[in-house]
């Protein structure tokens, strides 16, 4: 893997031995560790559940810091997840909410993959009366080259259950992660 690094900083560089690049290849392919450690990760795995002891309202974890890299162009994006249930029978522990988005989003990746994944397990392993994913991100892509525009923002929803069937649900969802 190191000489095939090597080989991009000699396609990219015109001095690919200097002394800045010398241990690059390597720190390269230690950061590539925890950049795509999603890929070691079984979501299934993390998805301890509970029995519900009577929560029948949205469960909504806010903020969740996001980083991916873009699988047409291996550059970051960044931002913020939103991921919410209904609990039906079953709950989870909150940080696993957040596990998850991580499970998914250290992968080579596009954003409405990242939700449709989330959403889906949650479905497959709550069995909850709704689950959603609303993402927020700045794609390096957009920004650093392509059309350049600094300030753009993608925002992408993945809703089951409820949240898609139920208008006052997904309304209240929207309304809590504005608030």
């Amino acid at each position: 893997m190191k000489d095939i690094v090597t080989k991009i900083i000699e396609h990219i560089d015109p001095e690919p031995y200097r002394e800045g690049l010398v241990d690059t290849p390597d720190r390269i392919i230690r950061s590539w560790d925890k950049l795509y450690a999603g890929y070691k990760t079984d979501p299934g795995s993390i998805m301890t559940v509970f029995e519900n002891e009577g929560c029948d309202q949205i469960v909504l974890l806010k903020n969740i810091e996001l980083y991916s890299m873009c699988e047409h162009h291996m550059l970051p994006f960044f931002g913020k997840a939103h991921v919410a249930y209904i609990p039906d029978e079953k709950i989870i522990g909150i940080s696993k909410l957040a596990r998850l988005v991580d499970i998914y989003a250290r992968r080579l990746q596009i954003q409405e993959r990242i939700g449709l994944q989330v959403v889906s397990t949650l479905m497959q392993y709550l069995k909850p009366k709704g689950a959603a994913c609303v993402i927020e991100a700045k794609h390096m892509c957009m920004m650093m080259r392509g059309v350049g525009k600094q300030n753009s923002v993608m925002t992408t929803s993945s809703l089951r259950g409820a949240f898609l069937d139920k208008p006052e649900a997904r309304e209240e969802l929207m309304q809590l992660i504005k608030g």
